[in-house]
């Protein structure tokens, strides 16, 4: 499976400069990094820079923010990557700074790729000097900004060179009290060693029974759900609405009694979409949410 990383934080924290230096980092490991990169406007400003990186497949979502562009064309880019090259050892996502992180997480996972792809982790950066004055943003922004740091898996206390030493210990204590789980490091230009990112996330998912740990006491998880037979479609939806408010998406093909082909089904924000599928497909369902052990449909094997 190849192993992929997904890049966040808020706008102008240094994700891409965090990007530039992992592909330069791996490109002298040997080996093969691809990269999809969002941009919120129509110009790829920054995909124009990671363009001059030597042989490096990159995928553009362009004028919109990759949860809310559409998975659909999510997993597109994802798909022309994966065919146009057979040699893709890491898959680099850089979000754009408008993305929640769960729906960026949602727009990524999917049935199609389930058995070809390894999401390893959400590494945030957080831009240091604007943490200090994030009481000037709007409440809405301000939100965002928080949620960022609450799911990561890692974060980059960015930008230490602009602050001083007890100014970056006040970023980095409030960060942590956001943020107990993940390890908070300090950087200038978003510079760190893709070999910790590498072994930090490796270490989270292979604690038995302990899922990646983000935020506060919480586990931001994913669980594939492989049906074993045919579901009622009425009481698999009433499964669904009685779950905890904790799972956040659901998406993937659930086989239906009396239907020839599984239906695309997705939730989110309690509620449910049934579409018709004319091809057959794997009848199997990707679930994203926190605390998921123990998570399992009674026609169904369940797996990380």
């Amino acid at each position: 499976m190849i192993d992929v990383y997904l890049f966040s934080g808020f706008l102008g924290s240094g994700k891409t400069s965090l990007l530039l230096h992992t592909i330069k980092q791996l490109k002298e490991q040997g080996k093969n990094p691809a990269v999809l990169m969002n941009e919120f406007g129509a110009l790829p400003f920054d995909s124009d820079t990671v363009k001059g990186q030597d042989e490096v497949p990159l995928k553009e979502l362009l004028d919109g923010c990759i949860c809310c562009t559409g998975s659909e064309k999510t997993e597109a880019q994802l798909q022309g990557l994966l065919e146009e090259n057979n040699d893709i050892d890491v898959i680099l996502i850089e979000t754009t700074g408008a993305a929640h992180p769960v729906e960026a997480l949602d727009a990524i996972y999917s049935p199609l790729f389930a058995d070809k792809l390894l999401v390893r982790g959400i590494v945030t950066v957080a831009d240091s000097k604007r943490w200090l004055g994030r009481h000037t943003l709007s409440p809405q922004i301000r939100a965002l900004f928080l949620e960022q740091i609450r799911h990561a898996h890692i974060i980059l206390a960015n930008k230490a060179d602009l602050l001083t030493e007890s100014e970056m210990a006040t970023v980095t204590l409030e960060l942590s009290n956001l943020n107990n789980s993940a390890p908070i490091i300090q950087t200038t230009d978003a510079k760190i060693a893709f070999s910790y990112i590498e072994k930090v996330l490796s270490e989270s998912q292979n604690k038995i029974d302990k899922p990646i740990v983000s935020g506060k006491n919480l586990s931001l998880s994913t669980k594939l759900l492989t049906f074993t037979e045919s579901v009622d479609q009425d009481e698999f939806e009433d499964w669904v609405k009685s779950l905890p408010d904790t799972i956040y998406r659901m998406k993937g093909y659930v086989p239906v009694r009396g239907v020839k082909h599984p239906y695309l089904f997705q939730y989110a924000y309690g509620m449910v979409n049934w579409l018709p599928e004319y091809v057959m497909m794997e009848p199997r369902l990707v679930v994203i949410g926190e605390g998921l052990d123990g998570l399992v449909y009674k026609h169904s094997n369940a797996s990380e």
